[in-house]
């Protein structure tokens, strides 16, 4: 009996260790204090001692054990001299090149088309047209162009003339190589929502932003002596 007592006793009291664990506290308190933080997707520990990473979605915070502190910034690690928030952040947000809803874009073949190149682009982009130019002298790719109208109105409905046109590529390339706008045309754009969504989902915030298929990210407009050491790296891998 004595035994059993004591096994009783044990039980519970793990029970209890388990309930206050720091992260089941933290969610608690949290959720108690600050009804956005409700639905928090993952708590756990940092390398720094006592401190707490707090993830909803792809936005980072940080907490005490007890979730009486909340810290909305960056965790730097000074010996290794990295920023742990903004590496967390990239992978969180890292795109899958084999996971593109390639047929959400507008696909631009040019020569043997054999390397791969995904770009997230707003047709009233200064920087994408300047990047437009210096892509024409890239042959041997095939360009997945997803429009991402993040800009104005105004780039919501030229990205919809340019998807819903006869021939899409020479609606964009018309635009982007001649400032000519496209005609008006429609056609279902769910497609463009789709493209919205995926961009705020891994924190796309710029035009243009590359993804090669590698999965190596490059936001801007780099020249294309840049584009290809990126593409011949892909392709090698």
């Amino acid at each position: 009996m004595k035994l059993f007592a004591t096994a009783l006793l044990a039980t519970a009291a793990w029970g209890c260790a388990i309930a206050a664990q720091p992260q089941d506290q933290i969610a608690k308190t949290l959720a108690e204090r600050i009804p956005q933080l409700q639905q928090v997707d993952e708590i756990k520990p940092t390398p720094m001692k006592g401190l707490y990473e707090v993830r909803i979605g792809t936005d980072i915070f940080y907490s005490n054990a007890s979730g009486d502190y909340l810290i909305q910034g960056e965790l730097i690690d000074t010996r290794a001299q990295r920023n742990l928030t903004e590496d967390r952040i990239n992978q969180l947000t890292a795109i899958d090149f084999k996971k593109l809803p390639l047929a959400d874009a507008i696909k631009i073949v040019r020569g043997n088309g054999e390397r791969q190149l995904a770009v997230f682009e707003d047709p009233n982009c200064g920087y994408c047209k300047r990047f437009e130019r210096d892509l024409q002298s890239v042959d041997n790719v095939t360009v997945h162009l997803f429009l991402y109208p993040i800009l104005s109105r105004d780039s919501a409905e030229k990205s919809r003339n340019i998807w819903c046109a006869k021939s899409s590529e020479k609606a964009w390339h018309d635009l982007m190589l001649k400032d000519k706008t496209p005609a008006a045309a429609s056609c279902d754009i769910d497609a463009i929502q789709r493209n919205l969504a995926l961009g705020r989902k891994h924190k796309i915030t710029g035009t243009p932003t590359l993804i090669f298929a590698d999965n190596t990210r490059v936001p801007g407009a780099i020249p294309a002596s840049e584009v290809e050491k990126y593409l011949a790296t892909a392709h090698k891998k």
